[in-house]
């Protein structure tokens, strides 16, 4: 690229990642602190926290050009049997141990990947093997994604049948070019006949995936997708603005040709994009309900492992590269499927890298997250950390205030739509100082 060439644009989409899903950030874990992991599973765990499972099926029938999960397109039917087994290993050692034993899943959650790429059979034979090492029937919510072209009615029928209360549908596009485009397995058709199908099962609740600003994506297609929701009318939409993570092959593309800024809409557009959605779908009955999320009925739609998780709940992840978070330890198990099968097979635990976590930093970290739903209240933090968050935070709450993008009112902090569309990118602020990284947008 020419010296002289200008800078990217201040909102222009660059490579990396700018979604926050956890703190501290997953650059300050370590290799060294695996061993917090190993003495946490020796102790008893802190009385009523809920318990949530988390297993991680990491198939695929392609690899979309925006994908940085760990996934494979390339194992075999044996293979994928295997990986299985070893998933149910390392269940059943974590289940022996003092912090499991005794407690059941207030949650599950199965993602991917796709873990609707396994057949109904295999479905059917890994959760009875789950559920009988760690039963699942006082599991508030057991949820599923899915990629809509490996559905089928008699796969839909197991799902249902293994307990699954919410299925999510990984859409993200309505439109056959640009699902082409971005490297998605299946096509418009697909979607609708697997929506169809799902309804038919009646789940308690079917929730749907979409990206916004995704390659070659327009304001035309922008529309026509809003449109088509409405039409489904799914109990839920997640929408998610486009980014390019490092370890993406959009990302590779960019690095081999040099370019700064990634082809897909700037941060802007894909704001005011999500910003019209959120607008037709309440204009249409839905209840935004975070950052990403409209809710047709706010009472009755509930997304337990995402609101258990924020409010400091045990995670326990199984399977290649998943992540953990039991009594304030983070840990990632061996992010490649060797490495994790021959860590299980010896009989260790399959740990990556891991962080023990202050009080401080957890009180941080469910801060942040819960800042995501768009409202904190500030008596839950002070009840449970002896934290008045309005102080600890008052600089940073009232440089937000005079920028227009929330307000502070009778102890709780209202985010309005404009600062819940960009709230990723303000989170930053409440961090730690020396956790602070480069900001991406």
């Amino acid at each position: 690229m020419s010296d002289t060439a200008p800078p990217p644009k201040k909102k222009a989409t660059r490579a990396g990642n700018y979604f926050i899903s956890n703190y501290p950030p997953f650059s300050f874990w370590s290799e060294e602190q695996g061993t917090e992991v190993l003495e946490t599973f020796e102790r008893a765990p802190s009385p009523e926290t809920p318990l949530g499972l988390y297993h991680h099926i990491p198939f695929c029938r392609k690899r979309c050009h925006f994908c940085y999960f760990r996934v494979y397109t390339d194992k075999n039917a044996q293979e994928i049997r295997d990986y299985l087994e070893d998933t149910m290993r390392e269940l059943e050692r974590l289940a022996a141990k003092p912090l499991l034993k005794g407690r059941k899943p207030h949650f599950v959650y199965f993602g991917g990947g796709t873990p609707s790429y396994l057949s109904a059979r295999q479905l059917t034979e890994l959760t009875d093997r789950m559920k009988a090492i760690l039963p699942w029937d006082e599991a508030e919510e057991v949820a599923f994604e899915c990629e809509p072209g490996t559905l089928n009615p008699g796969k839909l029928a197991a799902i249902k049948e293994i307990g699954v209360t919410r299925l999510s549908l990984g859409i993200e596009n309505f439109d056959d070019r640009i699902l082409e485009i971005n490297g998605r397995a299946h096509r418009s058709k697909e979607v609708w006949r697997a929506y169809e199908r799902a309804q038919a099962e009646e789940f308690e609740q079917i929730n749907i995936d979409l990206i916004a600003g995704m390659l070659e994506e327009t304001e035309e297609n922008w529309q026509k997708n809003i449109e088509q929701v409405l039409k489904l009318s799914p109990d839920s939409i997640t929408i998610y603005q486009m980014e390019i993570p490092y370890n993406t092959t959009i990302y590779k593309d960019m690095k081999e040709s040099g370019a700064l800024v990634a082809p897909v809409a700037d941060w802007e557009t894909k704001r005011r994009w999500v910003k019209e959605a959120f607008a037709e779908l309440e204009a249409n009955g839905y209840t935004i309900s975070s950052g990403y999320t409209a809710v047709k009925n706010p009472d009755k739609t509930r997304f337990i492992y995402r609101d258990a998780l924020w409010g400091g709940a045990d995670l326990v992840g199984l399977g290649v590269a998943s992540f953990s978070h039991v009594q304030g330890v983070h840990y990632q198990n061996l992010t490649e499927i060797d490495d994790y099968t021959r860590a299980v097979e010896a009989g260790e635990m399959p740990i990556k890298r891991a962080f023990r976590t202050s009080e401080e930093e957890r009180m941080i970290r469910e801060f942040i997250l819960q800042m995501k739903l768009g409202h904190v209240d500030s008596a839950y933090f002070r009840d449970k950390f002896g934290v008045n968050i309005l102080e600890r935070f008052v600089g940073q709450l009232e440089e937000l205030t005079e920028e227009g993008l929330l307000k502070v009112a009778d102890g709780f902090i209202i985010l309005n739509r404009d600062g819940l569309l960009c709230v990723d990118n303000l989170l930053h602020d409440f961090f730690l100082e020396h956790h602070k990284t480069d900001q991406i947008v």
